[in-house]
């Protein structure tokens, strides 16, 4: 069970037009191939967490030479995936970092082929401000046909 709250009546309007903005910019970065670009919209010591991963990834280098590897074979395999964010809540923690929850599409386009729905998940962010703008500190995904498996990053 999530620890991110399902209402966010208490965040602005203009909070949660930021935190949509940021996500349209963080999910261009990564289905364009951008890696350095999208790492470096998490902290320096980010963490990503998802249940095809044997370990969570840990900061930005790290996290740039895994959307490298994935889009290199995207890239052999002639696809094309598309990422959408959805259905977003945003909290404020106490300690003023946010606490984000929305479910992720993840479509994939095989040229000269039809889409399809790849992937369903659920994907909870803790951002927070550095350098002037929004960056995620830990993501942790699920996903809808794979098992919950216990938090490993922290």
């Amino acid at each position: 069970m999530s620890n991110a709250p399902l209402l966010d009546s208490a965040v602005s309007d203009q909070l949660y037009v930021e935190v949509q903005r940021f996500y349209a910019v963080h999910m261009h970065l990564l289905d364009e191939g951008e890696a350095e670009r999208w790492a470096a919209t998490f902290t320096e010591d980010g963490t990503f967490e998802a249940p095809a991963l044997d370990e969570p990834v840990r900061g930005r280098a790290a996290l740039a030479a895994s959307i490298r590897h994935g889009a290199a074979e995207r890239e052999a395999a002639g696809e094309v995936h598309r990422h959408w964010h959805g259905m977003i809540t945003v909290a404020v923690r106490s300690d003023g970092a946010l606490a984000v929850r929305c479910y992720a599409l993840v479509f994939a386009s095989p040229k000269g082929g039809p889409s399809r729905l790849h992937r369903v998940c659920v994907c909870e962010d803790v951002l927070v401000r550095e350098g002037g703008g929004l960056r995620v500190r830990s993501r942790y995904v699920t996903r809808d046909d794979m098992p919950v498996t216990a938090r490993r990053a922290g």
